[in-house]
């Protein structure tokens, strides 16, 4: 797979399955666009894809606010004249039982997880659909799928994050563009690292492939997705979690 002379847009490319995906298409030849709230960490990864010849440009943005998602698509189309992939993958979570959830943690996780998609899917796909191709892949997870005690806001943006993915699939087909959904199990990233290791454990039991997953293995489902390989597939929900849903 080949993406040389493409432009590639990762949200919540800091760290983790956004810095892997960041990583692998700039590995496949594609120019990327970095989008995070961490300014140093995003100049981490952009200095990993230079030091490896590739080429990288940041902007620290919140994806909850539609001014500034607009601003870097217009940068980056003022630039490239052409945003080829879009991987809307930022997302946080709040955990707690829902009788304690409080307003706020359910509207961050939701303005993150949901909006943040609405938001740079909205910016971009105007571009997209002049040019008469694109790609765009949305990050939803197991538990947008199979629910989880404890997480009723980050289960409810994921699961939304399918319905939203299928619905505009039908929208722009016709016009060459494909967007799909990756939904990845229990992964190894900062965010799990922090789970107690009886909980780790728990979860591990539960997964047939008895290991949580590795970033690159999310990213090689974006990379295909995105690829020419997969121009005949769009509207899906395509399942990294070794067997656990």
């Amino acid at each position: 797979m080949e993406f040389k002379g493409r432009v590639s847009i990762v949200t919540g490319a800091s760290q983790g399955i956004g810095e892997a995906i960041a990583l692998e298409l700039a590995r496949a030849g594609s120019e990327i666009v970095l989008v995070d709230i961490q300014k140093d960490k995003l100049e981490e990864v952009a200095k990993k894809i230079e030091d490896k010849n590739g080429k990288a440009s940041i902007f620290c943005a919140d994806v909850t606010r539609m001014d500034q998602s607009i601003k870097v698509i217009e940068s980056v189309v003022e630039d490239q004249k052409n945003i080829d992939h879009l991987v809307n993958n930022a997302g946080i979570t709040k955990d707690n039982l829902l009788m304690r959830m409080k307003e706020e943690e359910w509207d961050a996780v939701l303005d993150v997880n949901l909006k943040g998609v609405f938001n740079f899917s909205k910016a971009v796909i105007r571009n997209m659909i002049g040019n008469r191709y694109g790609r765009i892949v949305n990050l939803s997870s197991v538990v947008g799928l199979m629910g989880n005690p404890g997480q009723c806001n980050y289960s409810a943006s994921k699961a939304g994050v399918i319905g939203f993915t299928k619905s505009l699939s039908r929208e722009v087909a016709a016009r060459g563009i494909t967007v799909n959904a990756v939904a990845p199990g229990f992964i190894a990233t900062p965010m799990t690292e922090s789970l107690p290791e009886a909980v780790k454990k728990m979860f591990v039991d539960i997964i047939p492939m008895k290991r949580f997953g590795v970033v690159e293995e999310i990213a090689h489902a974006v990379k295909f997705l995105l690829s020419d390989e997969a121009a005949y597939i769009t509207g899906q929900v395509i399942n990294v979690n070794g067997g656990m849903f």
